[in-house]
């Protein structure tokens, strides 16, 4: 297997992102870096903290005093917020509804796209993420853009907020969020969520986690050098 390997998932929010990424990590003896949950431990920073995304000032202020670490068990991806475990509070609702908004901030994006590039410097990784095959790792060989209907994904997303105890959200406002975020996603100023021209298309809107992370591993294995 090639060193410093950058295997890159983009795609729609709710599409399993980070259930292949986390499939594949493990398969392959890959790190696994979820990118989109710093962008999320940022928002939740924010909102606790009443920073204003208009104010600039206010947003690189705020970012001095974020101090962002992964830690995994048993290859599922944990990250704290200034030493706080914050995995299942940045996948609630509040921030769900605000990381668009923080996630297109040009200073924000600076900055997180600095720390994952340094992430791949020296290491095999899987990331997840929204502009990973374009902006952050534009040369890794081997690119992903995951999509699905949109009302599948907002079936599995509501699905995953119940299991977490969230019985407060209903269907419709799931589906809602997730046009509102792939409108803002694909539209927005900074790096706007498109496919890379080499990215692969996975569509799993009727692909069990097996059968996608079967079709990955193909495109993996057909990266390796044949011999005779």
């Amino acid at each position: 297997m090639k060193k410093n390997l950058v295997i890159a998932i983009d795609g729609y929010s709710s599409c399993g992102k980070s259930t292949l990424a986390k499939a594949l990590a493990k398969k392959l003896g890959f790190i696994y870096v979820d990118s989109g949950a710093m962008y999320r431990a940022v928002t939740l920073y924010f909102l606790r903290n009443n920073i204003d995304v208009t104010d600039d000032a206010d947003v690189l202020n705020a970012l001095q005093h974020i101090e962002l670490n992964f830690h995994s068990r048993d290859y599922e991806s944990h990250i704290t917020l200034n030493g706080e475990e914050v995995s299942d509070e940045i996948r609630l609702m509040p921030v769900s509804e605000n990381v668009s908004e923080v996630s297109a901030h040009k200073t924000v994006r600076y900055e997180m796209v600095k720390q994952q590039q340094r992430m791949g410097k020296s290491k095999n990784i899987v990331m997840d993420g929204r502009d990973i095959g374009t902006t952050v790792f534009p040369d890794s060989p081997l690119k992903f853009f995951m999509t699905a209907d949109p009302k599948i994904r907002a079936e599995r997303r509501f699905k995953e907020l119940e299991s977490k105890g969230n019985n407060q959200t209903t269907l419709e406002e799931v589906f809602e969020n997730l046009a509102h975020r792939d409108y803002a996603d694909t539209t927005r100023k900074e790096s706007p969520l498109v496919r890379a021209e080499d990215a692969i298309i996975l569509d799993n809107t009727n692909l069990t986690q097996e059968e996608q992370l079967r079709f990955a591993l193909e495109k993996v294995e057909a990266l390796q050098p044949r011999t005779s």
